[in-house]
């Protein structure tokens, strides 16, 4: 997956839009900083998610965290494998670590987040 394309949250999720279908996970610095991933909770095929709201929670060894829906829309399917192994999440985010997919309403358009070079400059600012 080319990291250029994907748009990103200031909450750490990443997003790839194709057509009318978002697919949304987390970022590598986001899993650097959680460390071990060992539990995630995500929604229900069927289940509208909402921008900025909670669509489930992601827990290490470190901390529980939610993880928030760049888009509107209603899941499609949901990344099973992550359920049954969420060390997946840590070995690859952006792959096998993918969580949600969304179908999207029409003109959904994802300029409301970050490039990768924006989002390279606020984690930056973060001072991580």
């Amino acid at each position: 997956m080319d990291l250029k394309t994907l748009r990103y949250a200031a909450t750490h999720e990443w997003a790839n839009l194709q057509g009318d279908i978002c697919t949304i996970g987390i970022t590598k610095f986001a899993v650097d900083q959680l460390t071990d991933v060992i539990y995630v909770e995500l929604p229900d095929v069927g289940d509208h998610v909402f921008t900025g709201d909670s669509f489930g929670e992601i827990e290490s060894v470190k901390a529980v965290s939610d993880l928030y829906s760049p888009v509107n829309g209603e899941v499609i399917e949901v990344n099973e494998k992550l359920l049954n192994d969420p060390t997946l999440i840590s070995e690859d985010s952006y792959e096998k670590g993918w969580m949600i997919k969304v179908k999207v309403e029409p003109k959904t358009t994802l300029d409301g987040l970050m490039s990768l070079d924006k989002y390279e400059k606020q984690i930056a600012s973060e001072g991580h």
